[in-house]
């Protein structure tokens, strides 16, 4: 997810660009914007129009720098993409929906938003619209909620010891981003050298402060109920969480019948969407060459079968352990 490039890079936009097919015009749905790579490339193509959302009010220098070049068909909202819901798109050919779930170069190298161990000063993490920050969440919330942070958003498998030792510190002083550092440097025995000690647990954290896990189901749903026929639901991730809950969203989707029962028998597909490759498309040897950090990169995609809004899915159900971890910050 973090990106140690010297610009930002859209990773695997060739590849996204030949699925969603934006030569044929039609509106689609950014959901990640960022720097705004996707949404330019698409707006190249003629009759094409996008509706970018980000979180991060930042991105909207880039919106106003793009929207110039392409007057009227760039509408930019700042929210969250869970909240997909809220907008009447029912009358829009929305065919194609993007996720790209990793964070801008720009983004991890901001001082103020402290998502990089490299950073100092306070334990920061939002992204924007958001209700708490890691400094909260380190210095507020118990043992045992730190260990199941650590645990299942990072996979850091000395979770428990990193959070017994936080909790001796910060009963002396608060705990800031160069502190948390030395605490899990000092705790992880067995160092990695090609990885940084800190990398699981602020890659823990940024998930918990951005409730990425919450985030990216809703997002799913919501998506999958807006686009039209023959439309594109393709979502590149980072890391192995994610990827687990699209690979199982897509799964769910194109396998089993999943049209909300209130819409008539007769009228419904034996499932909701078609999927063309199960395994997930990989960075090419040109693109790791030039953007190391998309090494981790993977890009999943699922293609609507029909028109239909109401759908079941038990994609919250089989994620519940986590969304409930999430929900550990309505304490703070």
């Amino acid at each position: 997810m973090v990106s140690d490039a010297p610009k930002h890079y859209s990773v695997l936009l060739n590849e996204i660009i030949s699925i969603i097919t934006p030569q044929h015009g039609g509106t689609f749905i950014d959901c990640t914007f960022g720097q705004g790579g996707y949404t330019k490339k698409i707006l190249d193509y003629k009759n094409t129009k996008v509706i970018a959302f980000d979180r991060d009010i930042e991105t909207k220098k880039k919106v106003d720098e793009i929207s110039q070049k392409f007057p009227d068909r760039l509408i930019f909202k700042h929210k969250r993409f869970s909240q997909l819901n809220n907008l009447k798109l029912k009358n829009e050919n929305i065919r194609g929906v993007i996720f790209d779930l990793g964070y801008s170069y720009t983004q991890i190298k901001d001082p103020i938003k402290g998502l990089s161990f490299h950073s100092s000063g306070d334990l920061n993490m939002q992204m924007g619209l958001n209700e708490f920050s890691a400094q909260d969440a380190i210095n507020k919330l118990d043992t045992v909620e730190l260990e199941r942070i650590f645990k299942f958003f990072g996979d850091e498998k000395e979770a428990k010891k990193i959070a017994i030792n936080i909790d001796k510190k910060r009963k002396v002083k608060k705990i800031d981003t160069r502190s948390l550092v030395e605490i899990i440097e000092k705790t992880k025995r067995k160092k990695n050298f090609r990885v940084h000690s800190a990398t699981k647990v602020f890659q823990a954290l940024r998930i918990f402060v951005n409730k990425e896990i919450t985030e990216l189901i809703n997002g799913l749903i919501f998506a999958s109920k807006v686009l039209k026929k023959d439309g594109v639901l393709a979502v590149v991730t980072f890391h192995s969480l994610e990827d687990k809950i699209v690979k199982y969203f897509f799964k769910n989707l194109s396998e089993n019948k999943s049209i909300s029962r209130y819409v008539p028998k007769l009228s419904q597909p034996d499932t909701l969407f078609r999927i063309i490759k199960k395994k997930p498309i990989v960075p090419s040897a040109k693109e790791l060459k030039e953007n190391i950090s998309s090494r981790s990169a993977k890009l999943r995609y699922i293609i609507k079968k029909d028109n239909f809004y109401q759908l079941e899915t038990d994609i919250k159900k089989k994620f519940q352990y986590l969304i409930d971890i999430e929900n550990f910050g309505k304490k703070l």
